[in-house]
């Protein structure tokens, strides 16, 4: 979703820094899009590092001049366990990486915002965050994102800087198409959606780019669902 997101952007006028933990998987598609014009920088980084966040924001400043958007879409999703079974260490890795870096990722871009004089934040969550059933960590790591949007929706206001979530159902990406693989997976995934089948990743890049456009300007500390019809049941 990361890279659909990301081209997407750059395809629509966007300068981007897209960031990943796999620099070598991050560079090979980055380098094909510079190759076709589109104006991507490639950077590792590792969202629970702070320090890690404040180099990709001065880099994006020192690239660009300045900060309009970020898009929090970094997350792991295990496979889900009983609260019995989940244990603390997994626990802590859920929630650091799809919570706690995105707080620490909104927390280090709101300087540069500000000083921007305003600017569009859009967290990736989940309808896993909107209904149970995903396992422990997964749910209350997406359901604690969807809050912690609507909290800093109101402190940011002042500052001209929209906060939204962005919450897909099934999509289509590796990390899903590895789930598929288990036993009576790939039928649930599929059918979780009354359309019968999942989202592709530009189906939802569409999302999130609405979300951090002008169209939008109304739009903050809300959430953008796009899940097929899959909670409409």
């Amino acid at each position: 979703m990361g890279k659909a997101e990301a081209l997407l952007f750059a395809r629509e006028g966007a300068c981007v820094i897209a960031t990943d933990k796999d620099e070598e998987r991050l560079s090979k598609w980055v380098t094909a899009a510079r190759n076709k014009g589109l104006f991507i920088e490639a950077m590792k980084h590792d969202v629970t590092s702070s320090s890690d966040w404040e180099a990709v924001a001065k880099r994006c400043e020192q690239s660009f001049r300045k900060i309009d958007a970020l898009v929090n879409n970094a997350g792991v999703y295990p496979p889900a366990k009983t609260c019995e079974t989940t244990s603390l260490e997994e626990w802590i890795y859920v929630l650091n990486i799809n919570l706690t870096g995105a707080f620490i990722g909104c927390k280090t871009v709101l300087p540069y915002l500000r000083k921007n004089g305003g600017g569009s934040i859009v967290n990736v969550a989940s309808i896993a965050g909107l209904v149970g059933g995903n396992g422990p960590a997964y749910s209350a790591s997406k359901g604690g994102l969807r809050l912690l949007t609507k909290d800093l929706a109101v402190e940011f206001a002042p500052f001209h800087i929209r906060v939204n979530t962005l919450d897909p159902g099934g999509v289509l990406t590796p990390m899903t198409e590895g789930l598929m693989k288990a036993p009576g997976m790939d039928a649930i995934i599929r059918t979780m959606s009354p359309q019968g089948r999942m989202a592709n990743p530009d189906e939802l890049a569409y999302g999130a780019l609405f979300i951090v456009s002008d169209e939008s300007s109304f739009m903050t500390g809300t959430d953008l669902v796009m899940d097929g019809g899959a909670i409409a049941r």
